[in-house]
């Protein structure tokens, strides 16, 4: 980080369905690109932005944390209102921080948080419901079975193999020997959700398409079509002749959160986005314009209104 500029942490919701992923690619749309290409219309300069972890295509987030330096005139509060107010509406930042110059999203994290859902009832097709949920309901006029034909019992014994410290690799893309495949699993759990049931795991670390591939098999073994020593005997790494099911659809995966330890984010506070329930704030970025806001590429927070973000009267905007 060059000297004399702040670091700050942001904590990102977005929609991933129209998003080739997180990772910068040439050509087609990706978190990574809209948020850079966002921050140098505000700064007047290329920011590079890095995350904790890479979510694939059509992967969601609600708890995705990035770092990013700028300049030292910008506050928590002012990037966070400036960014909301400009970003796309599938991005959304959630929460911004300062942080110690050494934070790294990824390097520092202790934990990370994934979640599944499954859409067990007709509803969970509706167009409304099916971007982020694997809907399993049958396609069918008879009311009596649209139900998924799933045993959620198997799921939970299944999720109870998980936990603690083995290799994955079974359950991972091939090509990352480099990387190990060690994880330590601390949490793998199936609770119900409104239309259906949802998977959690929290682990240290996860591997390529790793979820994905641990709810295709148990969704296989809830549906009767492989037995549970399956997935047994692939955790234990005594699965010749066996392999994984395909991966679920990447729609209803949702990383939801990055645990770091205190010291990384000691003594700074975090400043919320609370601008869609401060019903009391009658002047917030939500009430700006959002294409005029768009359309100044140049933002200098010393000339910016405290309570809107809007360019003062009289203030300059360079292209």
């Amino acid at each position: 980080m060059a000297r004399g500029q702040r670091r700050f942490r942001l904590t990102l919701h977005y929609d991933g369905t129209r998003f080739f992923g997180w990772q910068m690619q040439p050509e087609v749309r990706t978190v990574q690109g809209e948020l850079q290409t966002t921050l140098e219309r505000l700064t007047g300069a290329h920011r590079t932005v890095t995350a904790a972890g890479r979510t694939d295509r059509g992967v969601h987030a609600t708890g995705q944390v990035v770092a990013v330096a700028l300049p030292p005139r910008w506050s928590a509060v002012t990037l966070l209102r400036a960014l909301n107010a400009r970003l796309p509406e599938d991005i959304w930042v959630a929460e911004a921080q300062a942080v110690p110059s050494g934070f790294h999203p990824r390097y520092d994290a202790t934990a990370r948080e994934y979640g599944y859902r499954l859409g067990l009832t007709p509803a969970a097709r509706s167009p409304f419901h099916r971007a982020w949920c694997w809907p399993l309901a049958h396609l069918t006029g008879d009311t009596a079975s649209t139900a998924a034909d799933l045993d959620v019992e198997a799921l939970h014994a299944a999720a109870a193999l998980l936990p603690g410290e083995r290799s994955f690799a079974a359950f991972a893309r091939a090509g990352q020997e480099h990387r190990g495949d060690r994880c330590t699993v601390t949490e793998a759990r199936w609770a119900p959700w409104d239309l259906g049931t949802e998977f959690t795991i929290l682990a240290n670390r996860f591997l390529h398409h790793m979820v994905r591939y641990l709810v295709g098999t148990m969704v296989d073994i809830a549906r009767g079509r492989r037995p549970l020593d399956d997935m047994r005997a692939m955790l234990e790494g005594n699965e010749e002749g066996l392999v994984t099911s395909p991966p679920a659809p990447a729609a209803g995966l949702f990383l939801r959160r990055v645990s770091y330890p205190a010291h990384a984010i000691a003594h700074i506070t975090a400043i919320p986005d609370d601008s869609a329930t401060d019903s009391g704030n009658a002047a917030t970025v939500a009430d700006a314009p959002p294409e005029s806001a768009r359309n100044v590429p140049f933002a200098d927070p010393a000339a910016l209104d405290s309570d809107t973000d809007r360019p003062l009267a009289g203030s300059a905007n360079h292209s």
